[in-house]
């Protein structure tokens, strides 16, 4: 197990220089971010050479690039165009995001592996249908349709929440827009542990369980749920950084100050250290999360074995 975290460890350098390089290039091409630092109108030439020289626009973007990440190495995001540190722009942005993700995750793995686990054991029941079409008009609808309508119902015509989110950002205040932001990832893991289960339950190992006279919940528990929620980790998995990196519409609609709206912000005013900073977190975010649904494989299933 220890060979086989270092050699992913390893493979990661690649996977992350790439992906931040293709992100710097992606950037850069935006435009030119010192032409909105002089508001509406068009700055000088002699303070626009200064300015690309202050932030080092002036160098090649390869040397740009080098000179980024090896401040980055020693945790150095540079400063964005209105003077503030990246690092303190993340200190404020990712722990609200992160409790909204986490909240996100909850209501899928809660009710998503719920929901599938039920409608998996009585497939073709009403209740089945009924959770099937449930689904399919969640992810039919555009996720600020949920959030416009909700924030309208809850938040305004009834007053049971607030209709936007404060700047502290309690659990408390998280919960509707958690559940927004996870609503067609939870309908994807209830279809897709729904199907799992379906599968696996006409398996040879679950009857021999219940031949034995095993209790039913222990077959459930045991056995069948344990198999099947190989494919369920490798989805949520994966999810956690695309909930992290598209909360924008979420938190636009809450006024959440995450890291969506930092992106947000820092591409409507072409803000390359901004942008980049974060997107290199998010990336860091998607390799870590995906070296641990590897991990989780051996633990649900036995037979897996990592050397």
């Amino acid at each position: 197990m220890g060979r086989y975290v270092v050699r992913r460890l390893v493979q990661m350098v690649p996977v992350f220089v790439g992906a931040t390089l293709l992100i710097f290039l992606m950037v850069n091409v935006m435009g030119d971010p010192i032409a909105g630092l002089c508001g509406e109108r068009r700055c000088d030439p002699a303070t626009a050479a200064r300015l690309r020289a202050e932030f080092g626009l002036d160098r090649p973007v390869w040397q740009q690039y080098l000179t980024y990440m090896g401040n980055v190495f020693t945790g150095d995001f540079g400063t964005a165009f209105n003077g503030q540190e990246v690092t303190e722009l993340m200190a404020t942005a990712f722990p609200v995001t992160l409790r909204l993700t986490l909240i996100a995750i909850l209501f899928e793995i809660v009710v998503g592996v719920t929901l599938g686990v039920v409608t998996g054991l009585r497939r073709g029941r009403p209740v089945d249908t009924g959770v099937l079409l449930l689904t399919l008009v969640v992810i039919s609808v555009p996720t600020f349709v949920t959030g416009l309508l909700l924030q309208l119902l809850l938040g305004v015509k009834w007053g049971w929440i607030r209709p936007s989110v404060s700047t502290e950002a309690p659990f408390a205040e998280l919960i509707l827009p958690g559940l927004v932001l996870a609503s067609v990832s939870l309908a994807y893991v209830t279809r897709l542990t729904r199907t799992s289960i379906a599968e696996n339950r006409r398996s040879d190992y679950v009857r021999t369980a219940i031949a034995k006279g095993l209790p039913r919940h222990r077959v459930v528990t045991r056995h069948l749920l344990r198999n099947s929620l190989i494919p369920v980790v490798t989805f949520i998995g994966a999810d956690v950084g695309f909930l992290m990196g598209g909360a924008i519409v979420t938190e636009r609609i809450f006024n959440i100050h995450g890291v969506g709206y930092q992106l947000y912000q820092g591409i409507l005013r072409q803000n390359t250290q901004t942008v980049v900073g974060f997107v290199t977190v998010l990336v860091l975010v998607f390799l870590v999360a995906n070296l641990v649904v590897d991990l989780l494989y051996a633990v649900l299933d036995p037979r897996i074995r990592y050397v």
